[in-house]
């Protein structure tokens, strides 16, 4: 390895280490920005579906983590890696990554503030990363009950969205195209708030529930099965687990887990992994219920 791929690894190290020192869960990536590590799981005929319950290396941002240890060890499996990637959407800061493109030819920054306007809320102050082709990454805090899917220009053009199962370039890596930094005076600050306002432009719209006492939330559970069946490539599994979130949150989850692992796997899934996806949102929304009245 030339010696300034050894520097760049060790840089990104340091770099993660520290954001793990903030509660930032981190993971090695590589100069094309994708996780550095191969999934172990890449020669197997029919691989089930594994977010890292084998317990090797190279599940992508389910290998997110704030332990040194753990991170070393990710590192070394990977010496070429030279940036490294924070996993959105989990505790303690629930991130969320609002990243301004420059690449779509709108201007996005523009585009953020006419948002702010038409929808009554300020961007406060918080982190901001510079990407090397001139775009932003805003870092923002959700809340704990409110899973935020990724989403590439459906806010508006040129505004993409990092949430549940998803993660942004660390400030420090170093890519094929250049150096993420923090922007001047940001680099102090926690992740804040993600604003109300925008916070409800961030999620789909709750579907209205059924009170005509036919099927158990049957037009909140259409609506569902919708949302899961309009996922593209690279969408489905975060809005299988949106949609299951909702459901077990409404109490209809178990009555609907049939017709939203056949949505998914209409879209691409198989059985087995759409399965495991709605039973980890039935774990995550234990105990988060509709309240009683």
């Amino acid at each position: 390895m030339a010696t300034s791929d050894r520097h760049a690894s060790t840089l990104a190290l340091a770099h993660a280490l520290s954001a793990a020192e903030r509660g930032l869960a981190v993971i090695p990536l590589s100069r094309t920005k994708l996780p550095a590590l191969r999934s172990p799981h890449h020669d197997d005929p029919d691989p089930a579906p594994c977010h890292g319950e084998c317990g090797r290396l190279g599940h992508g941002v389910y290998d997110a983590t704030t332990d040194p240890a753990r991170i070393r060890k990710q590192f070394a499996a990977a010496p070429w890696a030279t940036g490294y990637g924070i996993a959105c959407g989990l505790p303690p800061h629930h991130l969320i990554g609002i990243d301004l493109d420059t690449k779509s030819g709108a201007d996005s920054s523009a585009t953020l503030r006419e948002l702010a306007l038409r929808h009554l809320f300020t961007i406060p102050d918080t982190v901001v990363v510079l990407t090397p082709s001139g775009g932003r990454h805003l870092w923002l805090s959700g809340p704990p009950d409110v899973v935020v899917p990724n989403s590439a220009s459906r806010l508006a053009p040129g505004i993409d969205i990092r949430g549940a199962g998803g993660y942004l370039v660390g400030p420090g890596s170093r890519t094929e195209h250049g150096v993420y930094s923090t922007a001047p005076g940001t680099a102090h600050l926690a992740p804040a708030p993600c604003p109300r306002a925008l916070l409800r432009l961030l999620t789909p719209p709750p579907r209205p529930r059924d009170t005509s006492g036919g099927h158990p939330g049957h037009a909140q559970s259409d609506g569902l099965i919708q949302f899961v069946l309009g996922a593209r490539v690279g969408q489905r599994n975060t809005r299988l687990f949106w949609a299951a979130c909702r459901a077990y949150e409404s109490g209809i989850g178990d009555s609907i887990a049939d017709r939203l692992t056949d949505a998914a796997r209409r879209t691409g899934l198989s059985e087995r992994e759409a399965r495991t996806t709605i039973a980890s949102a039935a774990r995550l929304t234990a105990g988060h219920g509709p309240t009683s009245t």
